[in-house]
Parts: structure tokens; sequence; C-alpha cells
């Protein structure tokens, strides 16, 4: 394979990657029947904007490298943003089920075990 292919194979793959992300966005939003999305299409969007950026390179195109670099700086801060709400739904219902009233069943069992008067 010639380097000019290889490096073909990595611009398509990137380009379908990129645009795999619309339409799992697509389906994803009429399942739910609401416009969302979806943290896969963050993934596509990185992936698919990493392999265009190294087309890019290899190609020495300074307009595409710099849209793929300031893309993937949001793609990443998107994905930090979405681990940073799990963290807080764990630590919320982490924080709800310690702090929940809890029954002392020591006494209901030490109450049923003694004999009636």
């Amino acid at each position: 394979m010639s380097r000019l292919t290889f490096w073909l194979l990595v611009g398509f793959l990137g380009q379908a990657l990129f645009t795999a992300r619309f339409t799992v966005q697509w389906l994803v939003s009429e399942r739910k029947r609401d416009s969302v999305v979806p943290v896969a299409f963050w993934w596509l969007s990185l992936l698919g904007g990493g392999a265009l950026l190294a087309y890019a390179i290899s190609r020495q195109d300074p307009v595409i490298i710099v849209g793929q670099a300031v893309g993937l700086l949001v793609y990443v801060r998107n994905l930090m943003l979405v681990a940073q709400a799990k963290r807080q739904i764990a630590r919320r219902a982490t924080g709800a089920a310690l702090s929940a009233p809890t029954m002392d069943l020591s006494r209901t069992r030490r109450a049923a075990s003694e004999p009636a008067s």
C-alpha cells in the first residue's frame, strides 16, 4: 500500500466516523421523540476528528488542521462534562442511600424474641 493510499484510507475513515455521529444522534432522537445528543455522538466526533486531523497534517493543510484541532477541544470538553455529570449523579445516589433513614432492627428482633407479659 502506498503512502498516499494509506492517508486516503485514514481520511475516509475519519469522514465516515464523523458522519456516523449524525446518524447516531438522529436515531437516538427518533427513539426518544426528542432532540438529544447521546454520548456516542461525542466519541464519534473525537475519533473522526482525530483521524481527519491526522489526514490534514499529512496533507499539510493549515485550514483543516486548525478546524479539526479546535473541534477536538470541544469534543474532549463535552466528554469531560458528561463524566462530571455521571460522577455527580453517582455521588447523589450514594449520599441519598447513606443519609436515608434506617430502621433499628435490633429492637424489633429483641422485642419479638421476648416473652409476652
